[in-house]
C-alpha cells in the first residue's frame, strides 16, 4: 500500500493539525509515512496545506505528482488541486464554502458540509477533522481506531479539554461519508 493525501485550505482550519493525525496514526500501525506542510507568511487566513505519504514500504520521497485523495476546505484549493488528484482518485470538497462543482468527471468526489458540522460542534477549525472522518471512511488508509489513538495522543497530551470535539468531529465526519460511500463509484464513475 502507498497512499498520498493532499489536505489544502485556509490557514486556521487545522489542516497541518489534520496532516499531523494522519501521520501519526499510520506510524501507531507501524506505517512509513512523511508529512510535509506548507503554508504561506500569514498563517491563518493565508494558504495552508500538507502533504501525507503512508505506505508499507520506505517512501522515495514526500512530493506527489499525484495524489490519491485531496481534501479542499476552500475555493482556491479546489482550483489548485484538482489537477492533482488521480484518476479514480478522491477529492473531498468541504461544500459549507465551496460551491462550485468538480470539473473533471473521472475522479470520485465526496462532498461533506466541514465547516457547517465543525461549527456545530462548538469551533470551525474541526473542518478538517470532520474531512478526514469522511477521508477514512471512504478510503481506509488506516483504522478509525488508529486516529482515535493518534488523536488522543497529539491533543490530549496538551489540550485534554478539547479531545472530545475532535473525536467528535472525527466521528461526525466518518459518519457522513460512510453511506456516501457506498454509492459513491457509482454516481461519479
Amino acid at each position: 500500500m502507498n497512499q498520498g493525501s493532499i489536505f489544502a485550505g485556509f490557514g486556521g482550519q487545522g489542516l497541518l493539525f489534520c496532516g499531523h493525525v494522519l501521520a501519526e496514526a499510520a506510524l501507531l500501525e507501524g506505517r512509513h509515512v512523511t508529512w510535509m506542510p506548507s503554508y504561506g507568511p500569514e498563517m491563518r487566513g493565508g494558504t495552508a496545506s500538507c502533504t501525507v505519504v503512508v505506505s508499507d514500504h520506505p517512501i522515495g520521497s514526500p512530493i506527489l505528482d499525484r495524489a490519491d485523495a485531496v481534501v479542499a476546505l476552500n475555493p482556491p484549493s479546489l482550483a489548485r488541486f484538482e489537477s492533482v488528484v488521480a484518476p479514480n482518485g478522491l477529492l473531498i470538497l468541504n461544500t459549507s464554502l465551496i460551491e462550485a462543482e468538480p470539473s473533471r468527471t473521472d475522479i470520485r468526489v465526496l462532498a461533506l458540509p466541514c465547516t457547517s458540522m465543525a461549527s456545530l460542534l462548538g469551533d470551525v477549525r474541526l473542518a478538517s477533522v470532520v474531512a478526514l472522518g469522511g477521508l477514512i471512511a471512504d478510503t481506509p488508509i488506516v483504522r478509525p481506531e488508529s486516529v482515535r489513538r493518534a488523536l488522543a495522543e497529539i491533543v490530549g497530551a496538551k489540550r485534554r479539554e478539547i479531545l472530545d470535539a475532535d473525536l467528535a468531529a472525527f466521528e461526525r465526519g466518518y459518519e457522513l461519508a460512510a453511506p456516501v460511500s457506498e454509492l459513491i463509484t457509482e454516481v461519479y464513475a
